[in-house]
């Protein structure tokens, strides 16, 4: 007998499999995108020429410049309208170097690895002398060093112990580490907290207090070599390197309402701590230094922005984007014209194969990424609200999704939620035909330190993808080895294809993605916080 009860069953059976039929992938469509990206990839001639040709791209340097203007143009080629450099500012200095070159002199003869931090000053042409050792680190290092170091070649670090390694340089992900990723985080267990060495876990509030101290003396260190007028600062950079590896990023400031950087080098640690024991030793160590870096200010600052129109919906837009800048000390391959490249390829496969899609499909590829994601956060303010009052524009319910990709070279093995567990089956359904290519991974969890981060902090549904690990922490991220042969053609194509299906699928399904609840104004919350 059919009675009321097998009716409400039949309604939600028959709206399971009609949600699970609208979020099916397009076979037909994905199998083009397939051919297309693996048969005709031009994404290395894209990472090219935004390494080799343009990089270093540090935002409001030529370099990006050069960059952002070979973008336009390509994308024009690709048949893609509105093309444009949207500008964002002010930004303060821009910066490059232009010459380096670093020479042990005594007691033998020998090159240094080594380059110049960004937005730290010239040295005052060719300067030589016998380094010192002024590892400062509490207020009564400065007082120990005041007045001792005018003209002087400082070391500021004390020797980097380097660990034997076994472990591979690059990796990629493990089914189990893959299993992991897909768990969601115990309730509870997010959030950053620090750890001095050897001292107990501290709260986040203990953490915050701690940051801010740790900036607050570095600010008065950095303030104590300026005044005491130093030839240069050499230091091991900003994190752990080896075999000729130096990771570091910034040494002075872009704001041009701060002094503007004294001298700063980094070194490889090998060569770094050869000096150290030298010194260490009394032994007699000569090096000889020439830096030449150049300022610009008040630099142009803008986004690379393109289109494809929709036809039914063409008001509603799905965005592709990655950061274009990088830093200094290498041609910025993995991080982020890896990204760029793709987004770029991920175009041009959409436009060459003419496929028809209601919404609007819009590239923007971000300046100022690496100095706290400042030309997203513009183009976000600027377009879809203000995230401090939570007033909304008009284009923010227009947006459909933000896909983002910035974490290297690695092939795509799965996507982040966001928290958002209404795209779970929606994302699932488009991976599906990507499965034997390694990708089939939803984590439910948030990932930070990129530009999605600007549209899920408005209510947007903003995604970045996970990617395989690769060597991007172990060589390439922010040092001297980020260069195009660290990046991978066929992890790039594969990365291609998935994000233009995404592209394409998210353009044609006939609702927007759905949304988390939109957050409370930042205003609000922060007088709350204080009143507590």
């Amino acid at each position: 007998m059919f009675t009321a009860y097998s009716a409400r069953v039949f309604s939600l059976l028959l709206t399971s499999l009609l949600l699970a039929a609208e979020d099916r992938a397009d076979l037909f469509a994905v199998n083009r995108i397939k051919t297309e990206a693996f048969s005709n990839s031009t994404v290395m001639d894209t990472v090219f020429y935004l390494t080799e040709a343009s990089g270093p791209r540090l935002t409001g340097s030529p370099g990006y410049q050069n960059a952002a203007d070979w973008v336009v143009r390509r994308l024009k080629e690709f048949g893609l309208v509105n093309v444009h450099q949207e500008k964002w500012g002010p930004y303060g200095r821009g910066w490059t170097n232009t010459h380096f070159e670093a020479h042990m002199l005594e007691p033998s003869y020998a090159p240094l690895i080594g380059m110049a931090l960004a937005w730290s000053g010239s040295t005052s042409g060719m300067v030589t002398g016998q380094p010192v050792m002024a590892a400062i680190r509490t207020d009564e290092d400065i007082e120990k060093f005041r007045g001792k170091l005018k003209g002087a070649i400082v070391m500021t670090e004390p020797p980097k112990d380097l660990q034997f390694s076994t472990a591979a340089p690059a990796r990629r992900f493990t089914d189990a580490e893959l299993t992991a990723e897909s768990m969601a985080q115990e309730p509870g267990s997010g959030g950053f907290r620090w750890q001095p060495p050897g001292q107990p876990l501290l709260s986040v509030e203990e953490t915050r207090r701690g940051l801010i101290e740790l900036r607050k003396f570095r600010q008065k260190m950095e303030a104590f070599l300026r005044d005491e007028g130093i030839a240069l600062a050499l230091s091991w950079g900003q994190k752990e390197g080896e075999g000729g590896t130096i990771f570091a990023s910034q040494g002075g400031t872009f704001d041009s309402k701060n002094p503007a950087g004294y001298p700063l080098a980094a070194l490889t640690p090998e060569h770094y701590n050869r000096i150290a024991r030298l010194i260490e030793r009394k032994i007699p160590v000569k090096v000889a230094f020439n830096i030449r870096n150049q300022w610009f200010d008040e630099p142009q600052t803008s986004n690379v922005i393109g289109e494809i129109p929709g036809n039914g919906k063409k008001d509603e837009v799905v965005m592709l984007g990655a950061h274009l800048d990088s830093w200094q000390g290498a041609t910025g391959a993995t991080d982020n014209a890896a990204g760029c490249a793709v987004m770029i390829e991920a175009m041009r496969i959409l436009k060459t194969l003419d496929l028809k899609m209601d919404r609007t499909v819009r590239i923007a590829l971000w300046s100022g990424e690496e100095e706290g994601y400042l030309g997203s956060r513009a183009y976000v303010k600027e377009h879809f609200g203000d995230r401090d009052t939570m007033k909304l524009t008009a284009e923010h319910a227009k947006l459909a999704g933000y896909f983002n990709l910035d974490n290297g070279t690695g092939k795509i093995r799965g996507i982040y939620l966001q928290e958002n567990d209404m795209v779970r089956p929606i994302f699932a359904a488009w991976l599906a035909p990507f499965r034997d290519l390694g990708a089939s991974t939803l984590s439910i969890r948030n990932t930070g330190s990129t530009d999605h981060l600007m549209f899920d902090a408005l209510g947007l549904p903003g995604f970045q993808f996970i990617q395989d690990p690769l060597d991007y922490s172990t060589r390439t991220h922010h040092s001297n080895m980020d260069t195009y042969d660290r990046v991978q053609p066929g992890d790039l194509m594969q990365a291609a294809a998935i994000i233009a299906a995404f592209a394409y699928e998210t353009a044609s399904r006939p609702e927007l993605l759905p949304r988390k609840p939109l957050p409370k104004p930042r205003q609000q919350e922060e007088t709350r916080t204080a009143t507590k």
